[in-house]
């Protein structure tokens, strides 16, 4: 059995999963195994793959359902006792896997750690702002703003998920938002202040980019949070905080744009919980 499962979903990203996989497979750790989860990719890339002999184990997922169907298919199929992600975008600086499982072995109360990161944006590297700051330890109030944890920075045991639950599939974008909300309010988390991953974005399928009103999807992870009976009266609090500001600025802006009744949506739901408008 492999140390650790590597799951990269894809679609249509066939030169730069190229490089995501060569990443992987340029590791100094050795003890893993590589699944690419084609979610529904007309690139070809189920046959580019065989390019790398057995190295790459792919699944075909049929028709395109998500990023979060995929990385749950391939959770489904992962065997190792540590599972980490890779999004196709991104890539692997050489040495990543060997510390974060040198870490998780000799730390067994946590059940999840993550790396920094190399930004680039547009073929240039740019420096994270300081709302992207990293943190250790009991962490959701700092994952409450956005989500800081990248997903291709993230090395976690398997069966952190029989605790938390998989990847919401009815998330279009900030799933990763809503899943590390739940890791963090349950358990301790480490960064690991090495920048181990490249994280490229700007391009024009980066669906975090795709659409405003992103806060829409964060507000609902808030909401689920929310009905956790093991949260704390103070996490309560920070989270209800979060939650008015989320709203204030959805309503404000779907009433700018024109969009009455979700602009009014919002403002509702802030009276539900309590809130003044």
């Amino acid at each position: 059995m492999p140390k650790v499962s590597v799951i990269i979903p894809t679609y249509n990203r066939l030169p730069m999963l190229k490089e995501a996989v060569r990443s992987v497979l340029a590791q100094d750790f050795e003890d893993f195994e590589l699944i690419v989860v084609d979610d529904g990719s007309t690139d070809g890339t189920p046959g580019e793959m065989k390019q790398f002999g057995g190295r790459v184990k792919v699944i075909e997922h049929g028709e395109n359902r998500g990023v979060s169907a995929a990385r749950n298919r391939g959770i489904l199929h992962a065997r190792g006792k540590y599972v980490a992600f890779l999004d196709s975008d991104d890539m692997w600086v050489k040495g990543k896997l060997k510390i974060q499982v040198a870490f998780l072995d000799d730390n067994p109360h946590y059940p999840l750690c993550y790396t920094d990161e190399i930004w680039i944006r547009r073929g240039k590297r740019v420096n994270p702002m300081k709302k992207h700051s990293k943190y250790s330890g009991w962490i959701l109030e700092k994952c409450l703003p956005l989500c800081i944890i990248s997903p291709s920075s993230a090395m976690m045991r398997k069966n952190l998920f029989s605790k938390v639950g998989l990847f919401d599939e009815a998330l279009p974008v900030c799933e990763d938002y809503d899943l590390w909300l739940r890791v963090s309010s349950r358990f301790p988390i480490f960064f690991i202040n090495k920048k181990l991953i490249v994280k490229r974005g700007g391009h024009s399928d980066q669906l975090s980019n795709r659409s405003w009103g992103n806060d829409r999807y964060r507000v609902i992870a808030l909401e689920k949070l929310l009905s956790e009976p093991y949260l704390k009266a103070e996490e309560r609090e920070a989270v209800l905080k979060e939650m008015e500001k989320k709203c204030r600025v959805l309503s404000m802006g779907f009433l700018k744009r024109g969009n009455e009744l979700e602009g009014r949506r919002y403002q509702e739901m802030m009276r539900q919980y309590g809130i003044e408008i």
